[in-house]
């Protein structure tokens, strides 16, 4: 028979248990390249994160918790990425991860996650299968959400600049052999045949290649006015810089990763002109992204007080406030709970990007619609908006659009 004294004194343990556990911190897994030539990438990405880490925790973290990032380098190699995803998962206990730069490390590691019921926010790789991985019926749930542009936008903002606002009509793509690149080329070729458009050329290169000059070569042969790319910034650099060794400049208009520091910086007068679609451009046009660019130089020091990668940073600053809503929401760290939050979120969370009101539903991952990107260009070392009208429009925020 348990006396009242023992009673007592179990309540008071198990309360002090739950107290215990309430307070635990709440990891959060970052994956991506900080080494190597996705580096610029991902670096920015994790950087973006830790912000929204400590400007929630300053607030008093979610759930009387404190969120923790557990970061790990994924070096832009799939097999390192399912390492670490299996790590995250069974030994870190995370709740959650964020990150993924290169569209084939994601397409390898996130399985894991959806095994496990833990939800993985892409806020920086765009290949358009990554949300459409694991869909009804074989999957009743996916758990693979993501904010940025996919590249079933990119590819027709690529286009519509190339062959309807700029009048080019012989067009070559160049695109490196990754996923990424692959299906990138891919999903151009699709929105050039929407516009009766077939390529004069299409080559690839790989990744670490420093001389273009063949695929540059059968480009200029066949008369190309402009080349479209799909790649990463130290080796669309070797595409400028290789026009430059052959006397021949044309326009550059691919994806978003020519704004990456690794192309601008290498490529220099080079790279001058670059055209790409940006969900972010560093402009402190409202008090949000001033507060958030502001933050970001007096805690990194960036070289020349530019982010390296800001579309990478900013998408990542905002893919942890979103996960933080829907752990808020779920009152809860379990991975279905804050899957279903975010399927449903009830308060709108205001980023810098964009503020996003319910940007997931069950059948809708993506929070990024087409109305929200720029294009972006390259003009003196820095990446500004190319045209006049979308820089004086720069502070209304574009939100998603939902369908009717």
């Amino acid at each position: 028979m348990v006396s009242g004294y023992t009673k007592i004194a179990l309540a008071a343990a198990m309360l002090t248990a739950g107290l215990t556990f309430a307070a635990e911190d709440i990891k959060i897994g970052v994956s991506g390249p900080f080494t190597g030539g996705s580096s610029s990438m991902g670096v920015s990405m994790r950087d973006g994160v830790r912000l929204a880490i400590d400007e929630i925790n300053k607030k008093g973290g979610v759930l009387g918790s404190k969120l923790v990032a557990v970061e790990r380098d994924d070096e832009a190699k799939n097999e390192r990425g399912v390492q670490i995803a299996q790590e995250l998962i069974n030994k870190e206990k995370v709740v959650a991860t964020v990150g993924f730069i290169n569209t084939g490390v994601a397409l390898a590691s996130q399985r894991f996650y959806e095994e496990a019921k833990i939800p993985v926010m892409n806020n920086v790789a765009t290949g358009s299968i990554l949300t459409k991985q694991f869909l009804p019926p074989e999957f009743p749930d996916n758990y693979v959400f993501r904010n940025s542009a996919h590249d079933g936008i990119q590819a027709p903002m690529i286009v519509e600049e190339a062959i309807v606002r700029r009048k080019f009509t012989k067009v070559a793509i160049l695109a490196d052999s990754t996923n990424y690149g692959q299906l990138g080329k891919d999903d151009l070729t699709k929105a050039l045949a929407d516009k009766n458009i077939t390529p004069v050329a299409v080559e690839k290169f790989n990744i670490k290649d420093v001389d273009m000059t063949p695929q540059l070569l059968k480009a200029k042969e066949a008369g190309a006015e402009v080349i479209l790319t799909y790649g990463i910034g130290p080796e669309l650099a070797q595409i400028a810089n290789g026009m430059t060794k052959l006397g021949w400049k044309v326009p550059m208009i691919g994806s978003w990763t020519l704004s990456m520091a690794s192309f601008v910086d290498n490529a220099g007068a080079g790279g001058e002109g670059a055209r790409m679609p940006e969900t972010f451009i560093q402009d402190p046009n409202t008090q949000k992204r001033k507060a958030f660019i502001d933050a970001y130089l007096k805690e990194f020091k960036p070289k020349n007080n530019r982010i390296d990668s800001p579309v990478s940073a900013a998408q990542a600053y905002d893919s942890v406030f979103l996960l933080a809503a829907a752990i808020k929401q779920a009152g809860s760290t379990d991975g279905k709970q804050i899957k279903d939050a975010l399927e449903n979120l009830k308060d709108k969370v205001e980023g810098v990007v964009t503020v996003y009101n319910k940007p997931f539903n069950k059948d809708d991952h993506e929070a990024i619609t087409p109305n929200i990107p720029v294009i972006g260009e390259v003009k003196g070392g820095r990446v500004v908006y190319a045209y006049e009208e979308d820089q004086k429009k720069g502070s209304d925020i574009r939100t998603k659009q939902t369908k009717k």
